[in-house]
């Protein structure tokens, strides 16, 4: 039986639907689409699992969120224990295997259960005393649009779309090299053959408008393309029904550009009209047994129909003790927040999912006042910063409690963005059939942590940023950028100082407190508030959200009161004016990933990729205490 263990939070990213990954016995397999992760049954309670973020559901356009079933052996629960034996299903995929002895290939269909054995008659190891496993093979075929397929074998050795070879017999041979020039697909019954150099290659179309397509859609046959057919395996589909249209590029199965998960993430920030309701009332409402009540009650109402507390304290019964402490306005008044539908802005999951900036200002207007509430609690440090803080930094709040909801709302291959906005076709792609009417949901889950916000002077920043040195600075980050988002179809935005400074005052902050308190860099993390303009958003939080204990007994909230966070400050600025690597990395024009930096590397201020929101793009310790030339230029340049 292939099956294998996983973490629930890697189900949604990276192993998402649509992903491969290798089982622990060798098995290739891809993750299946939502329709079948929560199985119908008797002993089904969906409800246990949902998650409540009603701004991620209305700015995604879903009724709810679920985080990934956990598995739980049935012979160990009691009788009345729900969500046994649920499993999410996967594919053995590429269906293409080989045989490691006699190098036959063959399909094999996508839902088999056991590990594949060679039924080769001519093979040598029939003789043994039992056949040796097939090996999947190590290559697919994918387009920019999400698709995947099998590497089309038969296809390619004929050198046709529609080959004429009626009973091929196909083998994949080696010569032994490291590249694809050393891999030959042949056909034993037709004595053709043909190696796979190139698959992997993009070229520019012959045709009069010279675009991009790919070695193996404009080489497969002579005289024709052969574009991606719409397959999707992981929903059980091998073609789409029609051709979709683009490229097709082969790709090896393991290669990173296969699979990159489209992560929306939220910091929970309590609704308006929640507060005025006792918290305690929507904790014990939202308690397993009492969910699971509602579920049912409201499965029963007809249309019109509204769920009273007494009905609900009927439908709890034995577990109805839950609400005695609680009067029936208390009740109904949390349950018209909790049952009301989310209304889902086709437009607004159409035109922001893709501008942080606009979702995110929710967050910013929230998080730099005080909040005490069961989810997020933001205080006010205790005392005075000292006057050259104050000149700069003009707000600092201590975030001692927050929980981050991380959804999965689609996914792409070959590139990691998308430079056009089809964010419901990426959607799609996650399920086979659309979910209906208010059954609509996507995978996340939640971690929980503390943080440190801060927020520049709006006055000092607008001085800062319109001088003529810092813009000239960021020419070349700016021109290196708009050409990487031309080749890689990158979505366009504008690189601002106030960007950089932002981004680049976070990672040497995040650098500086893993010395001062012991944290390690991948278990911090940054989000940034930035927008362009006088009134614009230009704030940041360094939080701890690492899915286990690390950073949530309150040591991150303890840097951020003014004795300690002054300390932290003042060294981070410092030893960003000198790096080890200097003057070469202050004086570079482009340097990491994409050349996106200007004075910045491994030595001061990269941190890990799961850190970072920018791919540890848009750095540069010269705007933040001044360069080598020009020592005055940097925002922080008179502090420390």
């Amino acid at each position: 039986m292939i099956r294998g263990k996983v973490r629930r939070s890697q189900l949604v990213a990276p192993f998402g639907p649509g992903a491969m990954q290798v089982l622990a016995d060798g098995t290739s397999v891809i993750t299946a689409g939502l329709d079948h992760w929560f199985a119908p049954g008797e002993r089904l309670d969906q409800e246990e699992f949902r998650i409540r973020e009603w701004r991620l559901e209305s700015h995604l356009g879903v009724d709810a969120l679920y985080t990934p079933p956990d598995y739980r052996d049935n012979f160990k629960a009691s009788s009345d224990q729900y969500n046994t034996r649920l499993q999410v299903p996967v594919l053995r995929f590429p269906a293409w295997s080989f045989c490691p002895r006699c190098r036959a290939l063959t399909p094999q269909p996508l839902h088999i259960a056991e590990r594949p054995r060679c039924t080769n008659p001519d093979c040598s190891g029939q003789r043994a005393s039992w056949a040796p496993f097939l090996a999947q093979v190590p290559f697919v075929a994918l387009c920019e649009r999400g698709h995947l397929q099998d590497f089309p074998w038969h296809e390619w050795v004929h050198r046709a779309a529609s080959p004429s070879c009626r009973s091929p017999k196909l083998k994949l041979r080696t010569s032994g090299g490291g590249t694809l020039a050393s891999q030959r697909v042949v056909c034993e019954t037709c004595h053709k053959e043909r190696g796979l150099e190139g698959i992997t290659s993009v070229e520019r179309s012959s045709q009069e408008d010279g675009q991009e397509t790919t070695y193996l859609t404009a080489h497969l046959e002579d005289g024709a393309e052969f574009p991606c057919r719409g397959g999707m395996p992981w929903l059980g589909l091998e073609t789409g029904g029609e051709t979709c249209g683009k490229p097709l590029r082969g790709s090896l199965r393991g290669a990173s550009n296969v699979y990159y998960a489209l992560v929306k993430s939220s910091i929970f920030i309590p609704e308006t009209s929640s507060d005025e309701v006792d918290p305690r009332v929507l904790e014990a409402l939202e308690e397993q047994t009492i969910a699971r009540a509602r579920a049912n009650v409201r499965d029963v109402l007809d249309d019109g129909d509204v769920l009273t507390a007494s009905r609900l304290r009927r439908a709890a019964k034995k577990n109805a003790f839950r609400l005695e402490s609680f009067t029936d306005e208390q009740i109904e008044a949390a349950l018209a927040i909790l049952e009301s539908p989310v209304e889902a802005s086709s437009q607004l999951a159409t035109d922001t999912v893709d501008d942080p900036a606009l979702f995110r200002h929710q967050e910013y207007t929230s998080i730099r006042d005080m909040i005490d509430s069961a989810e997020l609690v933001v205080r006010e440090p205790e005392g005075y910063y000292t006057k050259d803080i104050r000149e700069l930094v003009s707000r600092v709040r201590l975030v001692e409690k927050l929980r981050e909801t991380r959804v999965l709302w689609g996914f792409n291959r070959i590139f990691a963005e998308s430079s056009s906005r089809d964010t419901a076709t990426r959607t799609a792609l996650l399920r086979r059939d659309a979910a209906e009417d208010g059954e609509s949901w996507l995978p996340a889950y939640t971690v929980l942590g503390e943080g440190i916000y801060l927020e520049l002077s709006l006055k000092a920043l607008d001085a800062w940023e319109n001088t003529d040195s810092v813009k000239g600075r960021l020419i070349p980050m700016a021109q290196q950028f708009h050409s990487v988002a031309q080749e890689r179809h990158l979505a366009p935005r504008e690189v601002t100082p106030r960007l950089v400074l932002l981004h680049t005052l976070a990672h040497l902050l995040i650098n500086q407190l893993t010395f001062e308190c012991g944290y390690s860099s991948a278990s911090l993390r940054e989000r940034l508030y930035v927008s362009p303009g006088s009134s614009g958003m230009n704030g940041l939080l360094i939080y701890t959200a690492a899915g286990d204990s690390e950073g949530t007994l309150g040591g991150l909230v303890r840097m951020g009161q003014p004795e300690r966070f002054e300390e932290v400050l003042r060294n981070a600025i410092t030893n960003a004016r000198w790096c080890s690597s200097d003057p070469v990395c202050m004086d570079s024009n482009g340097q990491g990933p994409d050349s996106c930096n200007l004075a910045a590397c491994h030595s001061c201020a990269l941190l890990p990729e799961t850190a970072c929101e920018e791919f540890n793009r848009f750095l540069d310790r010269g705007l933040v205490g001044g360069t080598l030339d020009d020592p005055a230029m940097g925002f922080f340049s008179g502090f420390g």
